[in-house]
């Protein structure tokens, strides 16, 4: 029986890849369903955050699939944005010290595989794309050249460092919450005159790189010489959530962690992960995890980034619906937390269980459940995974800076940090 409902969802969620009239947003997003394993992340570090310096040797790595395998004419060029993700009204010339947009030419064909797909992949700066201030900033690859014609729009920061940023993770300071939620209190310090803080500095704190939990500070609690503090008691409080869950497919000749089966059907592979919980009771169980992250990775092969299968997951969840009107989602940074038909989940109310097919690249993967309230309009995964203060979670905070006069947003500061280790630049 399982396997008939894998057969079909697996089915449905490669039939008719259909071109998309969707317009560009400035988030991250797929707008194609051909278009797989998009990664984005800072060279020196395999999936780390995509930040780097500006008018440095560090750079952004960006490169996906494309199930359609052959070769495709993807254009891709870059926009600044501002500390809110809107598009800045300035010239390309104010942020580009180079060319518009630029094709992308450096792609392989899969090989050894029983999908076909074609790599893309690109760096930058490069020689045709060089942003020359910093700030936010937004990839956008399209089609044959035509902007109306969007494939994949992606976030990355460029930090102009000209600001220390001092954070620490504590147990939240309302007491109703001090078991469920993790506070983040932190101080900017700068050397350089900020005439009016309230208006020229805004501070945005996310929890493990999810924009769903974007936090904006606009008010610093206390303005000292060259220090400003974000200690508010009713501030940047977040949920603890709870340790990711997680399945490694690195090999497909052999059943690894949560794991169930794995089959070979019409030329494609399937994995089967065994049944999920909801962990919203009992105590906090502490294990190690990625939080969120993924990697690809293929042991039985010698190059992941080609070599590497694409299979059909089939998630379980074994939990009673949270309420009437709502959907459930398995999320994760490998589709950037978001909901989509493709990681949405059916419901069977006789069994109380949730499933759903999402098709992967081979490698470890950290995911969640999620669920959808179509009342309140909110996503959370409480309903499924609960909350612990304990739980070790990474935290971002970037510092944006609009000098009196000027027209965009520049990111100054910058710092990465969790519970247990704080990465600071």
């Amino acid at each position: 029986m399982q396997k008939i409902v894998f057969t079909v969802l697996f089915f449905i969620s490669i039939s008719a890849f259909a071109q998309n009239d969707s317009k560009f947003t400035n988030e991250n997003k797929i707008y194609l369903p051909n278009i797989k394993a998009v990664l984005c992340y800072n060279s020196n570090k395999e999936q780390s955050l995509p930040v780097i310096m500006l008018n440095s040797s560090e750079t952004i790595t960006f490169s996906f699939d494309d199930l359609l395998a052959g070769t495709q004419n993807y254009w891709y060029t870059i926009e600044h944005c501002t500390a809110e993700w809107e598009t800045s009204k300035i010239s390309s010339i104010d942020y580009l010290g180079s060319f518009n947009d630029d094709r992308i030419i450096n792609y392989r064909y899969s090989s050894n595989t029983a999908r076909k797909y074609t790599h893309y992949e690109i760096s930058l700066p490069n020689t045709q794309i060089q942003p020359k201030i910093g700030g936010n900033y937004v990839l956008k690859v399209y089609l044959d050249g035509d902007r109306n014609k969007p494939v994949i729009s992606q976030r990355f920061y460029i930090l102009d460092s000209q600001l220390a940023v001092a954070a620490e993770v504590t147990n939240s300071m309302q007491v109703e919450n001090r078991n469920y939620k993790q506070k983040i209190n932190f101080t900017i310090n700068h050397t350089f005159p900020i005439p009016n803080p309230y208006q020229d500095i805004k501070a945005v704190v996310m929890q493990n790189f999810n924009a769903n939990t974007i936090q904006v500070n606009t008010k610093p609690a206390f303005v000292r010489p060259n220090q400003l503090v974000y200690n508010d008691l009713n501030t940047n409080d977040f949920w603890g959530d709870n340790e990711f869950r997680k399945f490694d497919t690195r090999s497909l000749r052999y059943k690894a962690d949560n794991v169930k089966d794995i089959y070979r059907d019409n030329s494609s592979v399937n994995v089967i992960l065994f049944q999920d919980a909801p962990r919203t009771v009992g105590a906090f169980a502490n294990q190690f995890d990625e939080n969120g992250n993924f990697f690809i990775r293929n042991t039985d092969g010698r190059d992941d980034k080609t070599e590497a299968e694409y299979m059909s997951v089939l998630f379980t969840l074994n939990a009673p619906a949270p309420s009437p009107k709502g959907d459930a989602y398995v999320i994760g940074r490998f589709n950037n937390y978001t909901m989509s038909n493709e990681n949405k989940l059916l419901y069977d109310a006789n069994r109380k269980q949730f499933y759903g097919n999402v098709i992967l690249k081979q490698g470890l993967y950290d995911y969640e459940f999620a669920w959808y309230n179509r009342d309140t309009k909110a996503m959370e995964t409480k309903p499924f995974e609960g909350a612990f203060f304990q739980t070790e979670n990474s935290y971002q905070i970037f510092v944006y800076y609009r000098r009196p006069g000027a027209r965009w947003d520049t990111l100054v500061g910058y710092t990465n940090l969790s519970n247990k280790v704080s990465d600071r630049r």
